[in-house]
């Protein structure tokens, strides 16, 4: 039987595993840069727990000098989750309780921020004259200027840039000359799912959702551009015309190809695996960010039910083999808990203890597991230490997943 303390057992046995870096000094990749993979992103469990009382600087700091150690990459490519924007983020949180631990360096990857985010407007609009297909590099969460915005909007709110990658976004929700939509991409979603002359992703972690909940987040703070409103609208449109309702409750296809939208029919048959990235519980979770900046009270609780149909059905849950925030149990927990601090009822918040549960039934095989921020260890440490305190993280770690 789960006790109500197995959450935060969870949590310390995995930040123990995690106490100490070792810097291999053969690996000149980059990776301890990386927010999702690498120093970077373990550094932000240690960071929470240290702002938390539940761990220490004297942890937290050696992970930071870790994800530092080789400098930081001001390249061009950077992104919310790599080089500069990850560990500006990484350092943000390191001062969420208002001391300025690493001002100088803060304020130098601010500007670094604001200086990228310009550049790669300006090549996104390059490209938009020219009428070729956007990629997730261009506009996503992890590598393009979602993310990049989803930093600026958290820590420089007024900033000249964020309007223009805000007003970019806008753009991005408007339909391209052969009537695909403007976020349409000409590659696959990945290297082992081919899509034929491209697709057009729904998901959260790459596609319109991710739009949707940073232009609604945005809304929430006060924050808007020309057309801000109209590309919200456009948006829920879209996932209003590609929403189904079965006996599984409110779902959405993971993308769509050229084929689905000529005959707006998806191949999709049912929901697949209710994971953050691309699955129900974020789709449903921008949803409803954005219906609560808007005040469509209708459209939030749709979203509100989708999610509670997800957490209620065992055959979507099944589909869920492992405990990472990606795309297992934790990314489910923590989506859900924040859906659930806005929810208009109790019923996402009923099932809370259920989930975080399941935190712990892959705990036997997190030896094999990486360590990292998005798919291993550290993330899943993230979500228990939320599971256990009950309480939005002091640190708004959670921000780089576009829930909050």
């Amino acid at each position: 039987m789960t006790t109500a303390r197995e959450p935060e057992t969870l949590s310390d046995r995995l930040a123990a595993r995690l106490a100490a870096p070792v810097i291999d000094r053969d690996d000149h990749s980059g990776r301890e840069q990386s927010l999702a993979e690498g120093a970077a992103g373990i550094a932000l469990l240690h960071v929470e727990r240290a702002l938390s009382g539940t761990g220490s600087w004297s942890t937290a700091h050696p992970w930071v000098i870790a994800a530092t150690s080789r400098g930081v990459s001001i390249a061009n490519d950077t992104n919310l989750y790599l080089g500069a924007p990850a560990i500006s983020f990484l350092l943000h949180a390191a001062q969420a309780d208002g001391h300025d631990r690493y001002q100088g360096a803060v304020a130098t990857l601010e500007h670094r921020v604001r200086t990228l985010a310009q550049h790669r407007v300006g090549t996104a609009a390059a490209r938009a004259g020219s009428g070729k297909a956007t990629s997730f590099s261009e506009y996503d969460l992890f590598t393009g200027l979602t993310g990049i915005g989803r930093l600026l909007l958290q820590h420089n709110p007024g900033a000249d840039e964020l309007e223009q990658v805000l007003t970019y976004l806008v753009h991005l929700t408007e339909p391209r000359a052969d009537e695909l939509p403007g976020w349409w991409v000409a590659h696959d979603p990945d290297t082992t799912i081919a899509t034929p002359a491209g697709h057009a992703n729904l998901g959260l972690a790459h596609g319109i959702s991710g739009v949707l909940a940073l232009l609604g987040t945005a809304l929430r703070y006060g924050v808007t551009v020309e057309g801000h409103a109209d590309a919200i609208a456009r948006i829920c449109a879209h996932l209003d015309t590609w929403r189904h309702d079965d006996d599984s409750g409110p779902w959405w296809p993971e993308w769509l190809t050229h084929d689905e939208l000529r005959t707006g029919r998806s191949r999709q048959r049912g929901p697949l695996r209710p994971s953050w990235c691309y699955g129900t519980p974020g789709i449903a979770r921008a949803q409803q960010i954005a219906a609560i900046a808007t005040g469509d009270t209708a459209r939030q609780r749709l979203a509100e039910d989708a999610l509670t149909a997800c957490l209620t059905d065992p055959a979507q849950l099944a589909h869920i083999t492992d405990t990472s925030l990606c795309h297992g149990w934790a990314g489910l927990y923590q989506t859900a808990w924040r859906s659930a601090q806005d929810a208009l009822s109790a019923d996402i918040s009923r099932h809370l203890p259920r989930v975080a549960a399941s935190l712990s039934h892959s705990t036997s095989n997190t030896s094999d597991q990486d360590t990292g921020f998005l798919t291993g260890t550290a993330g899943l440490a993230l979500a228990a230490h939320t599971a256990i305190h009950r309480t939005p993280p002091i640190s708004g770690w959670d921000a780089c997943l576009l829930i909050t």
